[in-house]
């Protein structure tokens, strides 16, 4: 008696968008670099942001 194969699960990769972890490492990455810049922004003009911006 020939006692069938087992089912392979396929080898998918997960999706570049939506919310999984490449999207959210991407954020987090994103928003580090953005408060860098904040803060670079505020340290060398010597004002805020949103007065460096003419917000304030």
């Amino acid at each position: 008696m020939n006692q069938p194969e087992p089912t392979k699960t396929p080898n998918v990769e997960d999706p570049k968008f939506g919310f999984n972890d490449y999207a959210e490492k991407l954020n987090g990455r994103a928003a580090m670099i953005g408060f860098i810049i904040t803060l670079a922004i505020e340290y060398f003009s010597g004002q805020g942001l949103l007065s460096w911006l003419g917000l304030n």
